[in-house]
């Protein structure tokens, strides 16, 4: 069986005349996915039959490219870890990750990762490839993560999320009683000099822009139920932001939430949205609250 990943597209009118060159350049193909076709591995065909980019499209040709055998990471053990899948066709998946499960494994957690279950799931069903994770969430954060099934995917995926065409809508509770009903908080993030995991809301660092929207106001437990959603994607970014507006997250002891209410910071990505590149349409999926999030909210 051949695990390696292609793209057939059947070449219209408009595209004849076009060297093979310049139509997968508009397709997105990288230059560096091309020279590893070349030299790892990978095929160009048209109609069944091998050519190489300098080939000019004719009507109607039926265009194959075949990427190279992609290996897993040597890095990530394969586990076979119980995945929450959500959504899965031959192009990505959507997981619902518990909160407690790293999206990746790290020094102090190198198993049990999402990326670990990722590699156990993918042998399962005979693929060959890496965990190439789109959205990556913190250990404690629940929620939606969008994953690649190939590093083409992954690519394509990635300018789509520069575009803002990847969009991430969350749930958090966060510390005290929000005056407005709905706000925007624009702080540039930085790493904290004194931590290496840290960020801190500081003038050298790197734009970031978070919407939040009040739920509902919980005034007997002296918390508030937000929406929020990212118009960039720094590290720890809502919980940086919503300690410097002076309401951390509930749990989040690294910002300052206080912990009687709940062990972890109560923060879930409740919605992924996307334009899919092969699909070419727009896909929407989301997951409630988790239980330990629905019991302080009660």
């Amino acid at each position: 069986m051949d695990e390696r990943f292609f793209i057939t597209w059947e070449i219209k009118m408009s595209a004849a005349g076009k060297l093979i060159r310049e139509f997968l350049k508009e397709q997105g193909i990288s230059k560096t996915a091309l020279t590893d076709i070349k030299f790892r591995g990978g095929d160009i065909l048209i109609n069944g039959e091998t050519v190489n980019v300098r080939y000019r499209l004719q009507d109607s040709d039926v265009l194959t490219l075949i990427f190279p055998k992609e290996e897993p990471s040597e890095g990530i053990i394969p586990e076979h870890l119980p995945l929450s899948i959500v959504y899965e066709d031959p192009y990505v998946l959507i997981i619902n990750k518990p909160s407690g499960m790293s999206t990746i494994p790290s020094r102090e957690h190198p198993s049990g990762s999402l990326a670990n279950g990722l590699l156990g799931y993918y042998e399962q069903i005979g693929l060959s490839a890496t965990a190439h994770i789109v959205t990556r969430l913190d250990r404690d954060t629940s929620g939606l993560v969008l994953v690649a099934k190939h590093r083409h995917v992954h690519h394509l995926l990635s300018e789509l999320q520069k575009q803002g065409r990847v969009k991430r809508i969350y749930e958090a509770l966060a510390s005290g009683l929000f005056e407005d009903d709905f706000g925007k908080i624009v702080q540039p993030i930085a790493r904290k000099q004194t931590s290496i995991i840290e960020r801190e809301v500081h003038p050298s660092g790197q734009y970031a822009c978070t919407n939040y929207w009040v739920l509902s106001r919980k005034e007997s437990k002296g918390f508030t139920h937000v929406k929020l959603q990212l118009e960039t994607g720094r590290t720890h970014q809502i919980r940086v932001h919503l300690s410097f507006l002076g309401h951390p997250l509930l749990g989040d002891d690294m910002y300052g939430g206080p912990l009687q209410l709940i062990s972890r910071q109560a923060l879930h990505c409740r919605e992924v949205s996307f334009y899919h590149p092969f699909l070419e349409e727009e896909c929407f999926f989301t997951t409630p609250l988790p239980e330990d999030m629905q019991q302080v909210l009660l």
